[in-house]
């Protein structure tokens, strides 16, 4: 039995899906959810949907049971991450649980991310609990760019603070893709991955991608991160959440998000998806 957490996110659903279509039988698969009825159309496919709510760790207990290999979706609740997963980690070892894989950051035990710091410690929790693991540190999606080029379209500029950092940058699928590689292959036990993308690009390269790829004149615009912050509160983010953009930004040019492990292609068994790619995807979308 594959247990997946937070099967109704982004990522998740991309997991189950790929379990799907390796072969891995619906009635082996638990969809394990916040809202079961977000996930009705898995259930009517056969796959066991079964509420799973980080904050209720009564829910966990029953989500896991039977459950040989479970993949920890990390939370999206930035600050609520450690206290979530614990209880997490906590209901799988009570099941039995004989694998955690988990779904960290990209060098997270030193990695100078703000973002990272949840991460280490949830792999410090899940080192000491007993069972197998697995560290998935993937890197940054490239969706987090490409899925809302509006902005960009509209002032011609994509905004930023991460200098020419380069980003190994993958799609969802393609980090599903090794979830699922390790969920149903051998001998990844005790494995840490550091997953990335094949070609690394810079901001300004994506701004040229898209701009090339749609017509529209979008150049990159390269701010300080007290700058970029005050643009991303303008534009309606909570400032908090805005800082945690900037530091990641930061971090790109300190090279926080670059990798050349090739870990993610030889998972995946093919070439990661390309930033030319995936923003023709997003712009055909």
């Amino acid at each position: 039995m594959i247990t997946v957490t937070g099967a109704t996110g982004h990522l998740g659903r991309l997991v189950v899906e790929d379990l799907l279509g390796r072969g891995v039988p619906a009635g082996e698969i638990v969809a394990a959810v916040r809202s079961p009825q977000k996930a009705a159309d898995l259930a009517e496919r056969g796959v066991q949907v079964r509420e799973a709510d980080y904050t209720r760790p009564a829910t966990l207990a029953t989500a896991f049971a039977g459950t040989d290999k479970l993949l920890l979706v990390s939370s999206s609740e930035v600050g609520q991450r450690v206290a979530q997963h614990r209880s997490v980690v906590d209901a799988a070892v009570q099941a039995g649980v004989s694998l955690i894989a988990y779904t960290s950051v990209l060098s997270a035990q030193t990695s100078g991310l703000a973002l990272a710091a949840e991460h280490k410690a949830t792999e410090d929790i899940i080192r000491a609990s007993g069972p197998a693991y697995v560290f998935l540190r993937n890197g940054w999606y490239i969706e987090n760019y490409t899925e809302n080029l509006a902005p960009a379209f509209q002032h011609g500029a994509i905004l930023g603070a991460a200098g020419e950092g380069r980003i190994c940058g993958a799609t969802r699928t393609d980090f599903a893709a090794a979830a699922a590689a390790v969920l149903t292959g051998e001998g990844h036990a005790g494995a840490v991955y550091e997953l990335g993308g094949d070609q690394p690009f810079t901001m300004a390269e994506l701004a040229a991608e898209v701009a090339g790829q749609s017509g529209k004149p979008v150049g990159y615009v390269d701010l300080p991160a007290e700058e970029y912050v005050k643009a991303l509160v303008g534009a309606g983010l909570p400032e908090a959440f805005a800082g945690l953009l900037a530091d990641s930004d930061l971090g790109i040019g300190r090279g926080d998000l670059f990798t050349d492990s090739g870990d993610l292609s030889r998972l995946i068994g093919r070439p990661t998806t390309t930033l030319a790619e995936a923003v023709a995807l997003a712009l055909k979308a």
